[in-house]
C-alpha cells in the first residue's frame, strides 16, 4: 500500500469517526480539512526525509569518488618507485571503492524514483485538498443557508399559528360586537314603539282595554247626568252666551289634553 493510498485511507477513517459522533456537520467538514492539511504536511515530511537520506548519499558518494582519484595517483607514485606490491594495494582499494560508488549509486538511484513518486502523489493529494476545501466551503454556505430557511419556515409557521388564533378572537368580537349593536337597535327600536311602558306594567292587553271601556262608560254616564241637570233634553235656541261656554269648555279640554300629553313624554323620559 503507497502512501497515498494508506493517508487517504487513514483520512476515511478518521472522517468516518468524526462523522459518527460529531453533531455539526460544518464542523465535521472543517476538521476533516485540517485533518488532510495534516496528512499533507506528514507526506512533505516524508519526502524531506528521503531527500535528506539521498543527499547523503550522494555526499558520501563523492567522498568514495575522491578516494578513488587518491588511490589512483597512490598505485602510479608505486609503480614509479618500483613498489608494485603498494600499487596493487592501491588499485585495490580504488577497485573498493569503486564497488561501494556503484552500490550507492543504485541507493541514490532508487531514492530519486522514490522522491519523484512522492512529489506526484504530495501534489495529487494536495490537489484533492483544494477540491475538498472548495466542497467543504460550498456545503458550509448550503449548511447555513438551508439552517436559516428552516428558522424562517418555523417562524412562519409559529406567526401563521398565532394569525390563526388572533383571527379567531377578531371573529368571536365581531361576533360578539354585531350581537351588542343588534340588541342596542332592537332596544332603541322598543323604546320608541313604547314598548317599554307596557313590559313595566303589571297589567296586560285585557286589563288595559277593560280599563279604557270602563273610562268610557264613566265619561258617559257622566255627560247623561251633566245633561240631565240642565235640562238638554228641552230643545232651546242657542244663545250668543251659550255659544261662549261651549268655546271656553272646548278650550279647557284641548288645554287638558295638551297637559296630559306632556306630563306622559316627562314619564317616558323620566323612565
Amino acid at each position: 500500500m503507497g502512501i497515498l493510498s494508506r493517508t487517504s485511507y487513514v483520512i476515511r477513517s478518521k472522517i468516518n469517526s468524526v462523522l459518527n459522533r460529531a453533531e455539526d456537520p460544518t464542523q465535521t467538514l472543517d476538521y476533516s480539512y485540517e485533518q488532510m492539511r495534516d496528512q499533507l504536511q506528514q507526506v512533505k515530511r516524508g519526502i524531506a526525509d528521503l531527500t535528506t537520506q539521498k543527499k547523503r548519499l550522494e555526499m558520501q558518494k563523492r567522498r568514495l569518488e575522491e578516494n578513488v582519484d587518491k588511490h589512483n595517483e597512490q598505485a602510479r607514485t608505486a609503480v614509479q618507485q618500483g613498489r608494485e606490491d603498494l600499487a596493487r594495494r592501491a588499485l585495490e582499494k580504488k577497485k573498493t571503492k569503486m564497488n561501494q560508488i556503484e552500490d550507492l549509486e543504485r541507493q541514490v538511484s532508487q531514492l530519486q524514483s522514490q522522491q519523484d513518486s512522492l512529489i506526484e502523489q504530495k501534489d495529487e493529494l494536495q490537489t484533492r485538498i483544494e477540491e475538498f476545501r472548495t466542497k467543504k466551503e460550498t456545503m458550509k454556505a448550503r449548511h447555513e443557508a438551508a439552517k436559516a430557511s428552516s428558522t424562517v419556515s418555523e417562524a412562519m409557521t409559529a406567526t401563521g399559528e398565532e394569525f390563526e388564533d388572533v383571527g379567531r378572537a377578531i371573529e368571536r368580537a365581531e361576533e360578539q360586537t354585531e350581537d351588542m349593536e343588534a340588541r342596542a337597535a332592537a332596544l332603541d327600536e322598543l323604546h320608541e314603539s313604547g314598548a317599554f311602558d307596557d313590559v313595566l306594567s303589571d297589567k296586560d292587553s285585557i286589563d288595559r282595554e277593560l280599563e279604557s271601556l270602563s273610562t268610557d262608560s264613566g265619561v258617559e254616564a257622566e255627560l247623561e247626568t251633566l245633561k240631565s241637570e240642565m235640562g238638554a233634553d228641552e230643545p232651546r235656541e242657542q244663545t250668543e252666551s251659550d255659544a261662549d261656554e261651549l268655546e271656553d269648555l272646548e278650550a279647557d279640554v284641548e288645554d287638558s289634553d295638551v297637559e296630559a300629553e306632556l306630563a306622559e313624554l316627562q314619564d317616558e323620559e323620566n323612565t
